[in-house]
């Protein structure tokens, strides 16, 4: 199992319309090729103004192909477009990790 741990700092003041353009545009298309996120949340103390998401894969390969098939989505291109027009993200971290051996199961996510 993989887990893709996603950070983006979002500008001060612009949370509000960066969640609505991608609950619009860009969490649709990423259900369809991710399925449901494990975690999806915004900072209430420390990091303000961050978003942290985690995607659950089978493995490395699978994760490639999914995203691999989502960036060939003209939708995703869009919402992309739309993102880098309305400049709302500062910073994007991703970290790709493993689960412990002693972590508590994490239910499978389908498409």
């Amino acid at each position: 199992m993989l887990l893709d741990v996603r950070t983006y700092k979002i500008k001060p003041g612009c949370m509000a319309p960066h969640l609505e353009l991608y609950g619009r545009l860009g969490y649709p298309v990423q259900l369809k090729y991710l399925g449901e996120p494990l975690c999806f949340a915004q900072a209430e103390t420390g990091e303000l103004n961050s978003i942290v998401h985690v995607w659950v894969y089978d493995s490395a390969a699978d994760r490639e192909q999914k995203r691999g098939r989502m960036a060939q989505d003209p939708d995703w291109k869009n919402y992309l477009s739309e993102s880098a027009r309305a400049g709302y993200i500062l910073e994007q971290k991703n970290s790709l990790m493993t689960p412990t051996a002693f972590a508590p199961p994490i239910p499978k996510r389908s498409i």
